[in-house]
């Protein structure tokens, strides 16, 4: 049995508890997670003794290749999906569906009520995304080698920096190199913040060039086999400005403390309050403006999320980011990043680029 009906029947035994005789899954990495294919706009539709993918023709041969074990039923113009669902449901005789409801568009909701009068959508919320929080050991190895790809990426890049490069120039190195060294390229649009950009927490690199400051925040990760990695490093390229050295401090000393309590049955909030603890006493609690982390996978952002009133447990298997950081307008932020996969006695630091001040100090050309 493959490693994906395997977690399908998991994810039975799941809707089983639920009383759902079926689901309609319509996320996109939930339906890789679920079947191995990695095309697009298909879903799959799972009951107790049954899967089906619906696509369409652009994928025929793709879904032979990666779920050869799979059920699927193509559309052709003018068919839609919708379409091959009713035609499914009514041969099951299901008198309920359950559907991804953060997913489903209402029109599309609508077009299916319409369309399968006797049957009763259920919505349904994190289901399938709650197998995923647990990574397998295909998975870890998957995310193990986007980290390696990352930070030799970042590792070029970083000593190949000039102060007349910009934030873009910067980010598209990154990109360059990660697919160099066999990654399908960024998993995110890297953000490089030099100076005062850095205190966007989700900035969008432009046309500053690093000379203009003398440090700049980069987040980056790789997409490897599906998966992804996730890292922040703040980089110091010019004189050391003594406010960056103190906070930079604070925020490296509150991501330890947090890593420090990582392990199964932690609550997500204690965590993130072991970090936010040490950033107010400092005074700049309300310059730590987001949660604390989340879960890193077949998405950059998925469950679990760390932050206040999170009051689910760790579990072995997962993999989360512990991003701290102190964001000042005008002036510019600091944050720190790494992926921790949760063992069963306590956690593994997967990533490993240095963090102390010391070494992000880097002489630019």
């Amino acid at each position: 049995m493959s490693r994906f009906a395997q977690r399908r029947d998991r994810l039975r035994k799941v809707l089983r508890s639920a009383g759902l005789p079926a689901l309609l899954v319509s996320q996109e990495k939930n339906v890789t997670y679920l079947t191995g294919f990695s095309g697009e706009a298909s879903w799959l539709l799972l009951s107790k003794n049954d899967a089906v993918i619906l696509s369409d023709g652009r994928f025929i041969e793709q879904l032979q290749r990666e779920c050869p074990d799979l059920d699927a039923e193509i559309r052709l113009p003018p068919t839609q999906l919708p379409d091959l669902v009713q035609r499914i449901v009514s041969k099951g005789q299901w008198s309920q569906v359950a559907f991804e409801a953060d997913e489903m568009t209402f029109s599309t909701h609508a077009v299916l009520k319409s369309q399968c009068p006797e049957q009763d959508w259920v919505p349904s919320q994190g289901i399938v995304e709650s197998l995923r929080e647990v990574k397998d050991t295909e998975e870890l190895a998957a995310i193990r080698r986007a980290i390696d790809v990352a930070e030799r990426a970042f590792n070029v890049v970083r000593a190949s920096l000039l102060g007349s490069q910009t934030e873009k120039d910067v980010a598209d190195a990154l990109d360059y190199q990660i697919r160099r060294f066999g990654g399908s390229g960024c998993c995110f649009e890297p953000i490089v913040g030099v100076g005062a950009n850095g205190a966007l927490p989700h900035y969008r690199a432009g046309d500053v060039r690093l000379g203009a400051s003398p440090f700049v925040l980069i987040d980056w990760g790789a997409r490897v086999a599906g998966y992804v990695s996730d890292l922040t490093r703040v980089l110091v390229t010019g004189r050391i400005p003594p406010k960056l050295e103190r906070l930079y401090g604070v925020v490296l000393t509150a991501q330890l403390r947090a890593i420090e309590q990582i392990r199964p049955g932690a609550l997500l909030e204690d965590i993130d309050a072991a970090a936010r603890s040490v950033i107010e006493k400092a005074g700049w609690g309300a310059s730590f403006t987001h949660g604390l982390g989340h879960g890193i996978g077949l998405a950059v952002h998925e469950a679990p999320r760390l932050a206040v009133r999170q009051k689910r447990a760790l579990k072995a298997g997962m993999v989360i980011t512990i991003e701290p950081g102190i964001y000042l307008p005008g002036w510019g932020g600091i944050r720190i990043e790494d992926d921790v996969l949760v063992t069963r006695n306590g956690h593994e630091v997967l990533t490993s680029v240095p963090k102390s001040f010391d070494a992000c100090v880097v002489p630019m050309g």
